[in-house]
């Protein structure tokens, strides 16, 4: 816990500007925080018995971060896309990113038509003078109508109205985009039908149920009839793909490929339809490629240079962090010959570890945080995994802000919180962010985080006298 952050004697920031607002506003309506949990819960936004955002300020970024953001993470998608085209057709590409058979047979799946990734999302680090990426989500991002009905619910705070007198600020209409994402990989796969029927597929066990919930809404306020479905209610009758007894025309797939492959029989019906051509998914089978973690090792990895411009490799440079798969073998970083295992032993206090293709934090080790002895543990774990790649990434720099926090009672502390700043992109086009809070060196809602909605602000300009 610290103290209420004092403005700097300089132009404040905007963050610098809501806290003192707040304060103000505290002092005359103590029941601020409470009035702010009733409507989270009220909205959906919880996750098991906790709200997502115990914080009591948005995340600002400047139309400058935006547009810096914007360049660099558009990129990205476009090298996702890329990679899969050149793993598809080039052997030596796809064993370097560690596909399990089943996952490389669903990936070889003919399709033909638009993006592996009709919806994507970038994990990243924002600073003043760098961007870097910890990881790309390019299966299934979660979190887009959470943030988006977090922003609305900031933005009808009393705070809000005092501070907008000041600052023009935008928020960011994620489901619209999202859906018009998905209409277009729907019009790419062949589909007719001026208003398909939508089906959200994911187990009913999931803990984001409710945001398919938010998301069905509001689809279905844009005029487009959507369902929820687990994917052991739907049906494959040889011809089409039915839910709840309507035919299905396209597939906002939730379920992971890990699920997919791990319950092929509760996933059959789903896996047959889109087999045939006889639904439109997405995303479809074949993100799973730019979306395990040893993506940022073909895309660091020298040997891989043919594959991109030189612009595109000065991009990777700067913003995406030096990435291998954890094997006994011989390498280069950043030009310089290495043995590998000898290297990620000495260069521990700069190391991740992680597996490949895990999420929500779980299997990463922090070099860092990590006894000499505990970390040799962790490389032995990452050499002897039966199922699946682990790979060793370089320390990232990592941004940190001020959140005033709701405590128990009530009360309200400032915390310094490590900020994941997570870009969305729908098409390969920046759409929006998942911004996550953490007092520790990870941050996602499974580990203990918070989230809060993230606006672009800019100053108005005063009126000429």
């Amino acid at each position: 816990m610290t103290t209420a952050p004092t403005p700097s004697p300089l132009s404040p920031s905007p963050a610098e500007e809501w806290h003192e607002i707040l304060k103000a506003q505290l002092l005359r309506m103590p029941g601020l925080p409470e009035d702010l949990f009733k409507r989270l819960r009220r909205a959906k936004l919880t996750f098991g018995d906790r709200v997502h955002c115990p914080f009591l300020r948005p995340f600002f970024l400047s139309p400058e971060d935006e547009e810096r953001v914007r360049t660099v993470a558009e990129t990205m998608a476009e090298l996702g896309e890329r990679v899969v085209i050149s793993a598809l057709s080039d052997k030596h590409t796809f064993a370097q990113l560690h596909l399990r058979e089943e996952e490389e047979r669903l990936a070889r799946i003919h399709v033909g038509f638009g993006p592996a990734s009709t919806a994507s999302r970038l994990d990243a680090f924002l600073l003043p003078d760098s961007l870097k990426f910890a990881e790309y989500n390019g299966e299934s991002p979660a979190g887009a109508g959470y943030a988006e009905t977090l922003a609305e619910i900031f933005n009808e705070l009393p705070v809000m109205g005092q501070f907008a007198r000041k600052y023009e600020v935008h928020r960011y209409s994620l489901s619209a985009k999202l859906l018009e994402a998905l209409l277009q990989s729907y019009v790419d796969w062949g589909g007719s039908e001026q208003k398909p029927q939508i089906a959200i597929v994911d187990s009913e066990e999931v803990p984001t149920w409710s945001e398919f919930e938010i998301l069905q809404e509001r689809f279905e306020q844009m005029g487009i009839p959507t369902l929820i479905s687990d994917p052991r209610w739907l049906e494959w009758d040889g011809k089409s793909l039915v839910a709840q007894g309507k035919k299905i025309d396209l597939v906002y797939r939730r379920v992971l490929i890990n699920d997919i492959v791990a319950k092929p029989t509760e996933c059959s019906a789903l896996v047959k339809a889109y087999t045939a051509g006889a639904v439109c998914v997405a995303n479809n089978f074949r993100c799973k490629i730019p979306h395990v973690k040893a993506f940022f090792a073909v895309l660091t990895d020298e040997q891989n240079g043919g594959l991109f411009s030189l612009g595109e490799r000065e991009v990777i440079r700067k913003h995406v962090p030096w990435t291998r798969v954890v094997a006994d073998v011989q390498t280069a970083h950043y030009g310089q010959h290495i043995e590998l295992l000898a290297f990620i032993r000495k260069e521990r206090e700069n190391l991740v570890l992680k597996p490949s293709d895990e999420y929500g934090g779980s299997g990463v080790t922090l070099g860092w945080e990590t006894s000499e002895s505990a970390w040799d543990e962790a490389i032995e774990r990452a050499l002897s995994a039966k199922n699946g790649a682990w790979i060793v990434q370089e320390r990232i720099p990592i941004r940190r802000e001020i959140f005033p926090y709701i405590a128990d009672m009530g009360r309200v502390d400032y915390r310094d919180m490590l900020v994941d700043f997570a870009p969305y992109l729908f098409r390969g086009k920046l759409c929006g962010f998942l911004t996550r809070l953490s007092s520790t060196g990870l941050a996602n809602v499974t580990s203990g985080g918070g989230q809060v909605p993230a606006f672009r602000v800019s100053p108005k300009s005063l009126p000429s006298n």
